[in-house]
């Protein structure tokens, strides 16, 4: 069924809770992700919805999954919808292709970004002070420029507004040392592996972040991974460093909104056809390449 931005799709379940583009159910000890066709930029949830979004970010998200499951155990116990629980039928039309039932986890509550290339706020960062989370960068790197080696450059989660970066030091002081490290390890394996993979299909995965959650006190993968939305892709025939680089995520929206006389607050406004046409063939195209 269609869908507005003020109603849920599956309003006779228990919410668990409602993020900017997702909504969770609670079923004791499982959870039930559906990924809407809302979309957020500038952390305002905009009045358009990009019809089919939802679905193919799913679908991303899940191949992702199983690519990086020999690396890390994760959350997901299905895709799909028949196995889901019996009050989830009436709505199996509605979430199908678009929800994944997972375990429910104890959230490790930080942000695990890797960043690979210098690129968002990572880049005013090292502008501002040479420097990412209190890793010293060389001096002289340009906008979008490749590192060395990828950083891993935690954040804390923010209820509302912008995650903000924080030194591994400083974090170590919130989180058990022994957690971050497990955390720092699997998030630089996965990203390399996730890299080197969509490198080889022709996107640059320059940055991206993953949440991770304790299932019997075991570190495991939660949340969605490597999707444009939680990621930034590049295509490699067009990545030229020293400047923004073409994108497969919501940057086409981003950059329409920019130019509008807009003070980045709710409702936001209403997306052009043309602008959600462009940002859904984006989407898809990331997909196909990544299923080559």
């Amino acid at each position: 069924m269609p869908q507005t931005n003020n109603e849920l799709l599956c309003p006779n379940l228990k919410l668990y809770k409602k993020g900017k583009v997702r909504e969770v159910y609670d079923f004791d000890d499982k959870l039930l992700i559906v990924a809407t066709d809302q979309i957020s930029a500038f952390d305002v949830v905009l009045p358009s919805l990009i019809k089919g979004k939802g679905i193919i970010l799913n679908r991303i998200s899940n191949f992702w999954f199983e690519f990086s499951k020999g690396s890390i155990k994760n959350h997901i116990i299905s895709t799909d919808v028949e196995t889901f629980p019996a009050e989830c039928q009436e709505y199996a039309e509605t979430i199908r292709d678009r929800s994944v039932l997972v375990w429910k986890t104890e959230m490790i509550e930080l942000e695990a970004i890797v960043r690979g290339y210098l690129s968002g706020s990572g880049f005013k960062d090292y502008q501002k002070t040479g420097q990412i989370c209190g890793i010293q960068l060389p001096a002289g790197l340009a906008e979008s420029a490749k590192l060395g080696v990828p950083i891993f450059t935690p954040s804390t989660k923010a209820v509302e507004g912008h995650d903000i970066n924080i030194p591994e030091a400083e974090l170590r002081k919130q989180i058990e040392g022994s957690l971050i490290d497990t955390i720092r390890e699997k998030s630089l394996q996965l990203y390399r592996e996730a890299a080197d993979y969509a490198l080889e299909r022709g996107i640059i995965i320059a940055d991206t972040k993953f949440e991770f959650g304790l299932l019997n006190g075991e570190v495991i993968l939660i949340d969605e991974i490597l999707t444009p939305d939680s990621s930034r892709f590049w295509p490699t025939e067009s990545y030229r460093p020293g400047q923004s680089q073409k994108s497969y995520d919501k940057q086409i929206i981003r950059d329409y909104l920019a130019q509008l006389d807009w003070d980045k607050t709710y409702p936001g406004p209403q997306l052009p056809d043309d602008i959600i046409r462009q940002t859904m063939e984006k989407y898809h195209d990331v997909y196909n390449k990544l299923k080559q």
